[in-house]
């Protein structure tokens, strides 16, 4: 249904603004002269939000964000207020957008994760939840305070993982690069040099090989860029699909050491969100939906839907976990032991933390194993050029 927001005088002649929802502008008018309001204006929201193509904000300003709103909450501070200081702070366009009419939507009567709830691209179910919780439970200030600590140590790993993975990547960037330059633009000038070793015979095999791919590079190119775009194309289309999500995503975990890493980083965070929701009084059956999402691994979310199935029938979370064989065996008995002691939450806080710290060192060593590895690659790839290139000039001086 579409959002209007209006500004209107009540019957004292206060100012008064606000978004509500109607089907049209007539009713939208009928609605706010059978509140006891005169409207002076009235006009569509922005169809951006309608149509939610609000962007995405980045971690680092949505965890100050909540970080902010618990300050100024614990400090006494109205949440209408406080919400007009932040949206008056922010230098985000877009998030500045969003909290204008957060603000305007709480003001008009909603709570705030209903506000919320509009914008979740941007917040996250994750966040919209906790604040929903804490907002029921009277804890709200607290459950923000998880937010903003959460939401800045996914962007706190999200960061170390990229930093870790750049320098082996530039190193493959390079390799590719300086193999591009040598066949297309070095190698072509020898083939007049050793045109009369190749009359003779005495041209060695590697040198003619690498000539001729030379040659045919710009073919080569000319005919592998349609069929990469074509192959791209049909791969996007292809992995959204659910077939191809699960099995690109099993993919994902079968890959030798780098499988495991993901893995590992998966069920970390998977941990994390369902140990800080359940921590801030949501149903597990709902944590359970929340933390799966988050999972982004299609294989991992299938498993926990099940578990989350048998949950809803009166079953316990660690047995269908471990029915499902994608979760370390540790750490379901782990679970196991805490629904025992119904310290769930607090263990798997606990379990993320170890989890990090194991995958980080998992990480670290198949970084240290990469470079090296780079670095070989590099040095056989220059190898292999120099002997292509030298044997026949050796040729040639022991000819003359």
């Amino acid at each position: 249904m579409p959002e209007y927001r209006y500004i209107a005088r009540n019957e004292l002649g206060v100012k008064v603004e606000g978004i509500f929802d109607a089907a049209n502008e007539s009713e939208a008018l009928a609605a706010l002269s059978a509140g006891g309001l005169f409207p002076t204006s009235i006009s569509p929201v922005m169809a951006q939000v309608v149509t939610g193509k609000v962007r995405r904000v980045k971690g680092e300003l949505l965890a100050t964000f909540y970080s902010q709103l618990s300050d100024l909450l614990r400090g006494g501070v109205p949440l209408l207020r406080s919400l007009k200081i932040l949206h008056d702070q922010t230098s985000n366009v877009n998030f500045k957008f969003v909290l204008d009419n957060v603000y305007r939507r709480v003001e008009s009567g909603d709570t705030l994760s209903e506000a919320m709830s509009r914008y979740e691209i941007v917040f996250g179910e994750m966040g919209v939840q906790m604040v929903r919780a804490g907002s029921e439970g009277g804890f709200l200030e607290e459950s923000l305070t998880h937010v903003a600590e959460h939401t800045e140590a996914q962007d706190d790993l999200r960061g170390r993982i990229i930093g870790a993975i750049v320098y082996p990547a530039l190193l493959f960037a390079f390799l590719v690069v300086i193999v591009f330059v040598i066949m297309v633009f070095i190698v072509p000038n020898f083939d007049v040099i050793f045109n009369d070793l190749r009359s003779r015979g005495d041209l060695p095999q590697i040198t003619e090989w690498l000539l001729f791919s030379s040659k045919q590079m710009k073919y080569i190119l000319a005919v592998m860029a349609p069929i990469c775009f074509i192959g791209f194309i049909w791969y996007r289309y292809w992995s959204a699909t659910e077939r191809g999500q699960l099995i690109v995503d099993g993919f994902k975990l079968r890959v030798p050491v780098a499988g495991k890493v993901y893995e590992g980083f998966a069920i970390a965070r998977f941990c994390r969100i369902l140990g800080t929701l359940l921590k801030n009084g949501v149903p597990i059956v709902k944590s359970l939906d929340i933390a799966g999402d988050a999972i982004g691994n299609k294989v991992l979310l299938n498993a926990i839907q099940k578990a989350s199935e048998k949950i809803s029938s009166g079953a316990r979370l660690a047995a269908p976990l471990a029915e499902s064989g994608c979760f370390p065996k540790s750490l379901t008995e782990i679970i196991a032991i805490a629904e025992e002691s119904n310290t769930l939450d607090t263990v798997l806080i606990a379990a993320s933390n170890s989890l990090e710290k194991r995958n980080w060192r998992l990480l670290d060593l198949a970084v240290r194993f990469i470079e090296p590895v780079m670095i070989i690659l590099l040095g056989v790839v220059v190898l292999f050029f120099v002997l292509a290139l030298m044997l026949p000039m050796f040729n040639m001086a022991n000819v003359s």
